[in-house]
């Protein structure tokens, strides 16, 4: 057992290594870190080495009677298990250890239901937790009367602590309906956005890697964006679910739409990922995709693997991808250990201190394959449309107002270029 320094709620973290299935002390590394972002702190770690999982206490009943007595030795609140657990692991679990025991599952989706702040973000939350919750409603009764909250009990769980099975699947079927609703809006605005001429790049990754680091110092050094368009950044997991969508330029004027989506974490639940398919399936729209990694995690290959098997599930893989090192001023280039043949095209960065951003900028522009042709045209007064969509997509290099109309210098993608080349001068 390893001992920790604790506050706030006190907690027992507890995993099983399988003899086929390596790697734990990593998975339970992260595992640490999703408790403290839940609110809690980890006193311990105990892991159990078996062949097989035990169907009825997930680990042996002499483990969990081992358990119980360090929960009563040092007053412990709660007990997270590194992975899910069925209703009747939970329940018997409860019966021996008797204190609050949290899967991994749980967990997640409690740290979910504390960040999400948007009606959409809420709702696929709650959608997800009455899912995870469902088969599990006894052995949540049990838990959740006594504790009267703390860790994995945010969210729907305490409101919906009496109700029966049917009163659950309408609630159920009431949130797939507005969420329904919210997706058909968000499809017009999808629409709108594909017909210009804005390319798209998505922001994808694990959880803390600095995706929002990253897109706030884009839209400093490349956009006129204020202080109200940044996204939130703080150096914990999950810091942000809200699916963020800002303007930016290249250098050349030519203006693109960059999106961060939410951070993803190793066994994300099956019903978040599926709640959360109408935000990430965004990243189908786009024209090329960021996959963005914490370079001073050590990792690495989980981070990637993770990622790159979210993004086969939406189906995405065969867009263009460059995966960015981000966080290089915590981590030298030799010390970097990956499975090079995850990795294609890659670029070393530190969005914090802005070191190689203008190479990224330089390298999102050639992998998005669109050819730019530098003119200078002259609009007519009466053809206004025509500048309102120029301005919508561009930043020109020259603006004036002709006695003859419109006079203005821009790089335009080639497909514009030759719809409007009939103004050029």
């Amino acid at each position: 057992m390893k001992r920790e320094t604790f506050n706030k709620e006190k907690t027992i973290i507890v995993g099983v290594e399988l003899y086929n299935q390596p790697d734990i002390e990593e998975s339970m590394d992260e595992l640490e870190e999703l408790v403290k972002a839940a609110g809690g702190t980890v006193l311990f770690r105990t892991i159990q080495r078996r062949n097989s999982i035990d169907p009825a206490y997930f680990i042996g009943k002499g483990k969990a009677l081992e358990i119980k007595e360090y929960c009563e030795l040092y007053d412990v609140d709660a007990v997270v298990f590194n992975d899910e657990l069925s209703g009747a692991q939970l329940r018997n679990l409860e019966e021996i250890i008797d204190r609050k025991i949290v899967d991994r599952t749980n967990l997640i989706l409690d740290i979910f239901a504390s960040r999400a702040h948007s009606k959409e973000g809420k709702l696929q939350v709650k959608l997800a937790q009455l899912k995870y919750r469902l088969p599990r409603l006894t052995g949540f009764r049990n838990y959740l009367s006594r504790t009267g909250g703390g860790i994995g009990t945010r969210g729907p769980g305490e409101q919906k602590l009496e109700v029966d099975r049917r009163h659950l699947l309408r609630e159920i079927n009431n949130i797939e309906k507005a969420l329904k609703e919210i997706e058909k809006t968000r499809s017009v605005k999808r629409n709108k956005r594909l017909g210009s001429s804005i390319p798209i790049v998505a922001l994808v990754g694990y959880t803390n890697s600095g995706k929002s680091t990253l897109l706030n110092r884009i839209l400093e050094l490349y956009s006129d964006s204020d202080e109200s368009k940044k996204v939130f950044a703080y150096d914990m997991l999950f810091a942000t679910l809200e699916t963020s969508l800002r303007q930016a330029a290249f250098p050349n004027g030519q203006k693109f739409l960059i999106t961060d989506t939410v951070g993803f974490v190793s066994k994300l639940p099956t019903h978040l990922i599926e709640a959360f398919k109408g935000t990430l399936e965004e990243v189908k729209y786009a024209d090329l995709i960021l996959h963005v990694v914490d370079a001073s995690s050590e990792n690495l290959n989980i981070q990637i693997e993770t990622t790159l098997n979210i993004l086969k599930d939406l189906e995405v893989l065969d867009k263009p991808m460059i995966t960015v090192f981000n966080k290089m001023d915590k981590r030298k280039m030799d010390e970097l250990i990956y499975d090079t043949r995850k990795v294609d095209k890659k670029i070393f960065i530190s969005g914090k201190y802005d070191e190689n951003l203008d190479g990224l900028m330089n390298m999102i522009m050639e992998n998005l394959n669109i050819e730019y042709r530098e003119t200078t045209l002259l609009i007519p007064y009466q053809k206004q449309d025509i500048v309102s969509l120029i301005l919508d997509n561009y930043e020109p290099k020259m603006l004036e107002y002709d006695e003859k109309g419109v006079l203005l210098t821009a790089n335009l993608r080639i497909q514009d270029y030759d719809r409007l080349k009939i103004y050029e001068m």
